[in-house]
């Protein structure tokens, strides 16, 4: 399990996010840090989901440009 430091290196944005662009978040509680399975944006001094607008109610510790995911072998056939 990875650790709260090398989790948070890992979201290595700072201060507030680029305007009008979705990134990825890091969040924790008292369980541990997650990352969430969605994009937010940060509007108005409020995380929220990119996709549905709704507020994010987490505690948003980190956050990062979005990772270029790896490319599946089966996309490709």
């Amino acid at each position: 399990m990875a650790t709260r430091e090398k989790r948070l290196a890992q979201f290595d944005g700072n201060g507030a996010p680029p305007p009008n662009q979705p990134v990825e978040v890091l969040c924790e509680d008292h369980s541990g840090t997650y990352q969430l399975p969605f994009a937010c944006r940060w509007i108005d001094g409020q995380w929220r989901n990119d996709r549905t607008g709704g507020m994010v109610e987490a505690t948003v510790v980190g956050w990062r440009l979005p990772r270029a995911r790896p490319e599946n072998a089966a996309d490709r056939a």
